[in-house]
């Protein structure tokens, strides 16, 4: 018998072998109808020995046999209500040929059009079942209009009298419905069993999850708390329907509260909101804690068992909010730090401005003897060494002046029309004495057809000053430095090759930033302040445009800035382009 129902559940419909409720009325449909075909075959041989002659009874037999193929239908279909329509439309045709061929109106198959409906039953779907009652009162109709009007033909002899015959008719009919009310009975106890499965797993389910489920309805009340409600606020389930829940958000959040279950349910749309709420701990000590409420609409049921309303989950977030807060202090705290940084920074730059210029412009005058001969040598040398220090201070202090400005945002570009070769004509001679002291190469590469850039000329400039001289500072006697200009897909890029020294893997990620060098010990053999890099980095950044650097320990080092050709990014509203570091091997 278990085997028997394992074979009939195989013969269900894939889309519906999840379903256990849908899964059973297939497996009762497709037994039900290969059983009622089977048996027509066993029943035929032993009509046959009754009559001892075929009859038109014949066709009504093999009729019984049309069942098998609706129940092979509906194995590789899968369509539940077309299979009852096709099988009740069969069922009153098969019933009223074989009554009409026994008697009509009178015939003892009669009972059997009953069971027409009560089959049709079984699909679930009133139209269905409208529709099988139609179909059998059409039959009878048919049978008892033929009767009238003397079409049906005289029945057949039966070796057995007319009470047995009508006797065997209601019983088989009798039998017939028993067995689909116990069909009936199976497939409603599989669903109380699936409901009772699903109401336990559910229930489980709100009773051990974390998050407080509540149900709203349209107005916001709560109709229903799960036992979360416990652990998150302290207070059991019930003291929170109705308006209980409302009660202990905070005065000041109530508006938000009321205004996302409100958008959920009106808009239909999930609604996430954040509020204060009264939380009483096992003391009995009262505090409000942060949760997040998540709303999604409810629609209603089928059958409208629940009304529409708000489905929602609620959680503690206090430990997130108390996070979120200590980020923004600590932000605050950056920024204001950073801020101070820079206006130090600005104001000790211009308050060693002054004395710096003067210590420059008197040692200058030393150096020249302008006012009588200072006698001795090192007084010479040591004038001379006090305006080259002077001098190089000023330069650092400049730089730092002009980072703060950038970080402020207080520096303000001009831009305007000019010559890139005439850029790099400019800046290469002035960079030469430095480069032929050094006895290195200083080339210059500028492609032809070059258009004018839209930028701070002043600005330009000072960006690839400041990377000449990294190139030639870090490139030994003998070594080569080139300066070259190209476009490329809307952009000018000004690229400073050397073969000096290179700077390892690990280092190039921190060029740029303000006081970083490359070779940062305190042993190391070049001077600087490690603002150079910095700067052109900010100047790019306020061209809309970026520095790159790309260089291998030993072999040298390749330096590109990169500027739109036209109006920039940040002009257009594209924002300021990204700061990128490309490493070559």
């Amino acid at each position: 018998m278990r085997a028997l129902g394992a074979y009939f559940a195989s013969l269900v419909h894939p889309s519906a072998r999840d379903d256990v409720i849908g899964a059973a009325r297939q497996q009762s449909f497709i037994a039900a109808h290969l059983l009622a075909g089977l048996l027509a075959l066993c029943v035929l041989p032993l009509y046959l020995s009754l009559t001892g002659t075929p009859t038109l009874l014949v066709v009504a037999f093999l009729w019984f046999l049309t069942p098998i193929g609706v129940a092979v239908f509906l194995s590789r279909t899968g369509k539940f209500g077309a299979a009852h329509l096709i099988s009740a439309a069969n069922f009153t045709g098969l019933i009223t040929f074989s009554a009409w061929l026994t008697g009509g109106i009178t015939s003892f198959l009669i009972p059997w059009m009953v069971a027409v409906p009560l089959e049709a039953a079984l699909s679930s779907d009133r139209r269905v079942v409208a529709w099988a009652a139609g179909l059998a009162s059409l039959g009878l109709i048919a049978l008892a209009a033929g009767g009238e009007m003397g079409l049906v033909p005289q029945g057949p002899t039966f070796p057995v009298s007319a009470n047995l015959l009508g006797l065997f008719g209601a019983m088989s009919a009798t039998i017939y419905a028993a067995g689909l009310a116990i069909t009936v009975q199976l497939v409603h106890r599989r669903s109380e069993d699936a409901i009772r499965v699903g109401e336990e797993r559910y229930r489980l389910l709100a009773e051990n999850a974390t998050d407080m489920i509540t149900r709203h309805d349209e107005k916001g009340r709560v109709l229903f708390v799960s036992q979360a409600s416990q652990q998150l606020l302290g207070e059991a389930p019930d003291k929170l329907t109705g308006d209980g829940l409302f009660e202990r958000v905070h005065v000041a959040d109530r508006p938000a509260y009321l205004t996302a279950l409100s958008r959920c349910s009106a808009g239909g749309e999930p609604v996430t909101v954040e509020f204060r709420i009264r939380h009483q701990d096992a003391s009995g000590l009262e505090r409000y804690s942060w949760v997040e409420m998540r709303c999604r609409p409810l629609q209603t049921s089928r059958g409208g068992a629940f009304p529409p309303g708000v489905l929602a989950g609620t959680r503690d977030i206090s430990l997130r909010k108390a996070q979120e807060d200590e980020l923004t202090r600590a932000r605050d705290e950056a920024e204001s730090a950073s801020r101070a940084k820079t206006q130090f920074l600005a104001n000790m730059s211009h308050e060693l401005r002054t004395p710096l210029n003067a210590v420059i412009g008197f040692s200058e005058i030393l150096n020249r003897e302008l006012f009588g001969a200072l006698g001795e040598q090192r007084y010479r040398d040591y004038a001379r060494m006090i305006h080259e220090s002077g001098e190089h201070l000023l330069h650092v202090v400049n730089d730092i002046l002009d980072m703060s400005k950038i970080e402020a945002g207080k520096l303000k570009l001009v831009k305007e029309p000019f010559d890139v070769g005439s850029l790099i004509a400019s800046c290469t001679e002035v960079m030469r004495h430095a480069a032929e002291a050094k006895h290195l190469s200083l080339i210059t590469e500028v492609a032809t057809g070059m258009p004018e850039l839209i930028a701070d000329k002043r600005a330009c400039k000072q960006m690839l000053l400041n990377v000449i001289s990294n190139a030639i500072k870090f490139t030994d006697a003998g070594g080569s430095v080139r300066v070259a200009a190209r476009e490329e897909n809307g952009m000018v890029e000004l690229i400073v090759a050397d073969t000096g020294i290179g700077i390892s893997e690990q280092d190039l990620p921190k060029l740029g930033n303000p006081f970083v060098q490359a070779d940062n010990a305190y042993n190391r053999s070049h001077d600087g302040a490690g603002l150079g890099l910095s700067v052109v980095k900010g100047l790019a950044r306020l061209h809309g445009g970026r520095l790159e650097i790309a260089s291998t320990l030993g072999h040298g080092t390749t330096t590109t800035i990169l500027l739109p050709l036209g109006r920039s990014k940040s002009e257009s509203g594209d924002g300021i382009g990204q700061d990128k570091t490309v490493t070559a091997a």
